[in-house]
């Protein structure tokens, strides 16, 4: 990669030799919930319409290897605002889940394990990235889904002043649903009428020209696009309207183990989401123009986990990645990731390197010119060198421990990614898959029996990574017929 030769000062990082410190950046944080990789016309969708998101991949850096550190939502949210794996947290799976207790009781008896016990709330002690930049006199905001605890571990109570909207739940389920009324205990109702992700995107608009001349964190969760499957009336037209003019090379439906797995984009509800939600990034990018706070804040654009393809309405297709939400598989992991830093990161630059959601939190310091803070982000390495395009970073591993039966077709497993190479392991037989991702992305070769010494490595690796951050694993079910 070639240097952008930006002054160290201008990217908010000091040298140490200006008698005033650089002014903080602010940050604007969006995060989709169920976001596939290809959702986006910049990610290379062709039936949903996203322009303003393509708008700040324009400007910023487009990540095309960026992982959630979870194929369901509650455990890589953990993870983004604490900077450590699931695994560590022991936050393993969606909060609300059922614990192994639950199921045993229901019997279970056609599957070979139980699911691991997880946490089901962020610790208070944990220290997030709110708090962390709060203490340095950033003013701190949160808008959206949480589903990181019951009350008493909500926004408010991890280190963010204002929370419109963020509870235990983990879709917009009580009220009209995406529509005011919204019967969300965090967000006073609107107009009749009014829709949930453009309200958001207001009441982030509201936060950052409130919060003009401190710096901020704006950290706007949407709900969007998660079931319920629901889009507003003329959006909805308009996708029937376009999906009667597609005409698709190949079958719409293959089949991932036992599941359907949708293989086109051609829903109309779930685009019409998917535009609404791009409509309220494009209102708070707006309003950082209008503001004249583009070159002082830092975007970045994220998802949670995989798009939902094999499960509640299929809605999306994650092709050419296998699988999507609640698998293991890059379909289930692989993000579509943005960074936008005027200044810093060249307008319109590509990163193939693998990013992890861990990573925002050191990211954020750095950026910021603050002291790292290792004990706390143990997992995260900061993407600063990357958005510079300072030369290849020291080579890692990522890992992924998922010991649950996901909603959407998965079963316990984990997987580790090392270079190009990635192997996932089924805990139900201890069967391994081998992928080379370059040459593999759609992970349909299986290396595992031609290169049985690269797996038996990367399977150690994954072993003793478990070992060290004390993965908990599930344990065979009492209750299984044979």
């Amino acid at each position: 990669m070639v240097g952008l030769g930006g002054s160290v000062k201008a990217a908010g990082l000091g040298d140490g030799r200006s008698q005033q410190p650089p002014k903080r950046p602010n940050f604007v944080f969006f995060l989709v919930d169920d976001l596939g990789w290809r959702d986006l016309g910049c990610f290379g969708s062709t039936f949903y319409e996203t322009p303003n998101v393509d708008r700040l991949a324009a400007q910023g850096m487009r990540f095309t290897s960026a992982y959630a550190a979870c194929p369901v939502c509650s455990p890589t949210r953990a993870s983004i605002v604490t900077g450590k794996y699931p695994a560590r947290l022991q936050t393993t799976d969606y909060f609300g889940a059922p614990q192994p207790e639950a199921v045993q009781k229901r019997g279970a008896p056609g599957r070979p394990l139980l699911p691991a016990p997880y946490r089901d709330r962020l610790p208070l002690e944990e220290v997030t990235v709110a708090e962390t930049l709060k203490e340095h006199d950033y003013a701190t905001f949160f808008a959206g889904k949480w589903h990181l605890g019951p009350e008493g571990f909500w926004p408010e109570d991890q280190g963010f002043d204002i929370n419109k909207g963020g509870t235990a739940q983990g879709g917009p389920y009580g009220g009209k649903k995406y529509f005011s009324p919204y019967g969300n205990p965090r967000l006073s109702d609107g107009p009749a009428g009014e829709h949930l992700p453009d309200r958001l995107a207001s009441e982030t608009c509201k936060f950052i020209e409130s919060s003009k001349g401190r710096p901020f964190l704006a950290y706007l969760a949407f709900y969007s696009v998660h079931v319920p499957l629901m889009a507003r009336e003329d959006l909805k037209a308009k996708y029937e309207a376009k999906a009667r003019q597609v005409k698709h090379e190949g079958p719409a439906w293959g089949t991932e183990g036992e599941r359907q797995v949708r293989l086109v984009q051609d829903h109309a509800v779930y685009a019409g989401m998917v535009e609404a939600m791009d409509q309220a990034v494009g209102k708070v990018l707006d309003a950082l123009d209008r503001l004249d706070l583009m070159r002082d804040t830092v975007v970045f654009f994220m998802s949670d986990n995989g798009g939902l393809s094999t499960s509640e309405g299929h809605p999306t297709c994650n092709r050419p990645l296998r699988g999507g939400k609640g698998w293991l598989y890059e379909g289930g992991i692989r993000e579509p990731m943005i960074v936008r830093r005027p200044g810093v990161v060249q307008a319109g630059s590509v990163c193939d390197e693998p990013v992890i959601s861990t990573d925002f939190y050191p990211t954020m310091l750095e950026m910021a010119g603050l002291p790292l803070k290792p004990q706390q982000h143990l997992d995260g390495r900061s993407m600063v060198p990357l958005l510079k395009q300072q030369g290849k970073p020291e080579p890692r591993a990522f890992y992924w421990h998922y010991p649950h039966y996901g909603n959407q077709g998965g079963s316990p497993g984990g997987a580790i990614r090392s270079g190009d190479y990635k192997l996932i392991e089924f805990y139900e037989t201890s069967r391994v898959e081998l992928y080379n991702l370059r040459a593999d992305l759609g992970e349909q070769h299986d290396l595992a029996a031609e290169m049985p010494e690269k797996a038996a490595e990367l399977r150690q690796m994954l072993h003793q990574w478990r070992k060290k951050v004390g993965a908990v694993m599930p344990t065979p079910n009492p209750n299984r017929k044979q």
